[in-house]
């Protein structure tokens, strides 16, 4: 909230009691004896200092086209978040900060607020998009990534933590492939984990790289030193549809899965610990008749393990080891509608079914 913030005035004040303890050279408070015209001494203050790092530079690169985001629901509550401007009239932050919003407040770096309309909301990725008008130009469009970000790779996350305007936090890639809760037991897929510092206030705001494209949009600070966006390349799937019809609509298979672990694999005579085991299909579902679930349970060492059920290793002819593997091809290759071959080990013998995929029934 704008009123948890430090003032400029009582931030400068700290920064200068810091920096005489520090043993710094602080300016004196009498500025007749500085030395410099009147004029000189506003140059001194008003000037930019000289870029210290590459951290500096990708902040000054992209910190315009920010922006905190204030919501008003109907029930009187108030929330805040980030977001950043994707093209001369939509900005894109997370579903769940514009959740049940009323009325929607953005406040750009030049400290001039607009108010924005949500155009599309996704829950199923936690994006959303606001509309609004008269853009500074001061802020211009942040390009996304091509591809995908490499773990280890330099990362900084920039925003609003706890109304604190215009933060920056560096730190890395920490994973990539990582799944994130979403409604109804679905999935957010290509997920990026990161060590940058995330708190709230910083969600719908940008993960960018060091040369100032977007890698992610931030979505939550799990623990400490662990942070998560969703990833440039989901983003570039829904937001133009968000946009434009105000949804997105995700591929379906209809089945309940889990990963192919030892035990699993042991029980179902498989050769090996991967691949996607199908324990559910669900009744009318696009799997219907297509997939096989399990047939039945047996008890191993006290524990009961599913039986009988497809095991997919392929989608599309790619190969898949894991689920995180075929949530991400569902949702990164496919759109409902369209028709994939399915490779599948079945009663020991692998084979292929096509498969017709739907659309995800609405949260």
């Amino acid at each position: 909230m704008e009123d948890t913030r430090l003032s400029r005035r009582r931030f400068l004040a700290a920064a200068g009691v810091t920096a005489g303890l520090a043993g710094c050279n602080a300016p004196s408070s009498d500025s007749s004896n500085s030395g410099a015209s009147p004029n000189q001494q506003s140059e001194l203050i008003n000037s930019t200092p000289q870029s210290q790092s590459v951290y500096t530079d990708v902040y000054r690169r992209t910190i315009d086209s920010v922006v905190r985001i204030r919501v008003y629901t109907e029930s009187g509550r108030t929330g805040q978040g980030s977001g950043f401007v994707y093209d001369d009239s939509h900005i894109v932050t997370n579903q769940h900060v514009v959740d049940g919003a009323a009325s929607v407040e953005v406040r750009f770096t030049d400290g001039s607020w607009r108010t924005a309309t949500v155009v599309g909301t996704d829950v199923y990725s936690d994006l959303a998009v606001l509309s609004i008008a008269n853009v500074p130009e001061i802020a211009t469009p942040l390009t996304l990534i091509e591809g995908e970000v490499a773990t280890g790779q330099e990362v900084v996350a920039i925003g609003n933590p706890f109304g604190l305007s215009g933060s920056v936090s560096a730190g890395i890639v920490s994973g990539v492939d990582r799944t994130l809760p979403a409604a109804n037991n679905f999935t957010i897929p290509d997920a990026i984990q990161t060590d940058a510092a995330v708190n709230p206030g910083n969600s719908g705001g940008p993960l960018v790289t060091l040369d100032g494209k977007v890698a992610g949009v931030i979505n939550s600070g799990g623990a400490d030193n662990i942070g998560f966006a969703i990833s440039a390349a989901l983003m570039r799937r829904v937001v133009p549809a968000l946009i434009e019809t105000g949804a997105y609509e995700h591929s379906y298979m209809g089945v309940r899965l889990m990963n192919v672990t030892p035990r699993v694999a042991e029980t179902n005579d498989l050769d090996t610990a991967q691949g996607v085991y199908m324990d559910e299909v669900v009744d009318d579902g696009p799997a219907d008749g297509v997939l096989q679930g399990s047939t039945d349970q047996r008890v191993v060492d006290g524990v009961r393990v599913p039986v009988g059920g497809d095991v997919v290793v392929s989608l599309g002819g790619e190969s898949i080891l894991s689920q995180q593997a075929l949530s991400t091809y569902l949702a990164l290759a496919t759109s409902p509608g369209d028709t994939i071959p399915v490779g599948v080990i079945r009663d020991g013998t692998e084979t292929t079914v096509d498969l017709t995929l739907g659309t995800r029934p609405a949260p």
